[in-house]
């Protein structure tokens, strides 16, 4: 499970992750995103992994947010790979007044001598494009945004006023060789005063640790004013043979 090469989350979204997601945000969501970080500027989330029934790893992250702009930190275990710290650092920056251009990279640090960043453009609402590049000094990591890191990611979607976004996403490694890639089909949407849902089907194909690797995943989301829950399910997680379900919880504040 412990891969010699980090694969970069377009991370500039999902998260949607945050995939989806780790540190990640939705594309084209910067303006929802802001309005909730001025009103609880912290988000603590805690996950637990459990692994082809195998065993289990655990993580906690801690994200400031200010305006555009975010810090984070956080920590995963798991008793194949072990113990690693990390943390990041990531903004939206519009160089052009008025205009729906915008710029955003990103920096992640780990423990163990990690180091990777991406950097993306997003034009364009209410629908948009969106795209990322990645890299990273393919130092020992445990990738827990999941996607691609050393890599390329378009994305193509529409998001309105309602907090409605609908997306397609690919990141694809375009450095490594392996052909490795994510394509995510999202769906956000309102559902009630201050709530929301959030669907991503999950397409996966490349060569991965046991050779090629082709399979579905999908993770389901639901916000409550402060809080929020994420259950996913995918196979070969990181390109490895074990098939990960993942339970998130967190609280804003």
């Amino acid at each position: 499970m412990r891969r010699a090469v980090c694969l970069f989350s377009a991370g500039l979204l999902l998260a949607a992750s945050a995939r989806a997601h780790d540190e990640a945000r939705l594309p084209g969501d910067a303006a929802a995103v802001r309005a909730a970080a001025a009103d609880a500027p912290f988000k603590l989330t805690v996950g637990q992994y459990r692994y082809g029934g195998n065993f289990g790893g655990q993580d906690a992250n801690l994200r400031y947010r200010s305006g555009d702009s975010s810090a984070w930190v956080g920590a995963y275990r798991d008793r194949e790979s072990g113990e690693q710290a990390r943390a990041g650092v990531d903004t939206s920056w519009q160089p052009i007044a008025g205009s729906t251009l915008a710029l955003q990279p990103s920096l992640q640090w780990a423990s163990g001598g990690f180091w990777g960043g991406s950097f993306s453009v997003e034009l364009g609402e209410p629908w948009f494009v969106q795209v990322g590049i990645g890299r990273t000094n393919t130092r020992p990591y445990f990738n827990l945004n999941f996607d691609p890191n050393d890599a390329l990611s378009l994305a193509a979607g529409y998001r309105d006023d309602s907090g409605r976004t609908f997306y397609l996403m690919t990141i694809r490694d375009d450095r490594l060789g392996t052909r490795q890639q994510h394509t995510h089909a999202v769906a956000r949407w309102p559902v009630g005063d201050g709530e929301r849902a959030t669907v991503d089907v999950l397409r996966k194909t490349g060569i991965g640790d046991s050779g090629p690797v082709a399979g579905w995943g999908v993770t389901l989301g639901y916000d409550w004013p402060r809080w929020f829950a994420r259950l996913a399910h995918e196979p070969y997680q990181n390109f490895s043979a074990v098939t990960a379900t993942r339970l998130s919880l967190g609280l804003r504040f």
